[in-house]
């Protein structure tokens, strides 16, 4: 039973990397840190500019899979600060995690990359944000990654 469960678009993110800092073998996997450099977000309810600040503290499994655990902040277009959490997996046939480990553009229909993304802010106008589950949708560039973010109603 889904009590009328559906989704909205909250916003596009075009978050900018940095090179990767390898951290190397641990034992859950290949330890990597992606530093968060920029970008931008767009969307009706949300939008302004990605920080340069935070990264993604990643691990990449035997199998190519990766599990992303980012943490980075945003601006919005009048000026309130929002913390973002973004909690996911990318996965997919070896010859596209490939390509996409050599930095190539990948159709993203082509693999699976979903996240959950928590938003913290002290700014009343956006204390909705708060309390709110959200998921997204993304695909990984050579120097960004672009995701859409739903707000789950």
């Amino acid at each position: 039973m889904t009590d009328g469960l559906r989704l909205a678009h909250l916003c596009d993110l075009k978050v900018e990397l940095a090179p990767p800092v390898e951290l190397g073998l641990s034992p859950r996997g290949r330890r990597r840190m992606i530093p968060i450099i920029g970008g931008t977000v767009t969307g009706e309810r949300l939008s302004g500019r990605i920080l340069n600040l935070g990264a993604d503290w990643q691990t990449v499994f035997a199998d190519g899979s990766a599990e992303l655990d980012t943490r980075y902040a945003m601006e919005t277009h009048d000026g309130a600060v929002i913390d973002i959490r973004n909690f996911g997996y990318r996965h997919g046939p070896a010859d596209v995690l490939e390509a996409l480990a050599k930095g190539e553009n990948v159709d993203p229909t082509r693999y699976y990359m979903r996240t959950q993304p928590r938003f913290e802010t002290g700014d009343a106008r956006y204390s909705w944000l708060n309390r709110t589950i959200f998921v997204g949708s993304g695909a990984r560039e050579a120097d960004c990654v672009k995701i859409a973010f739903y707000e789950v109603l």
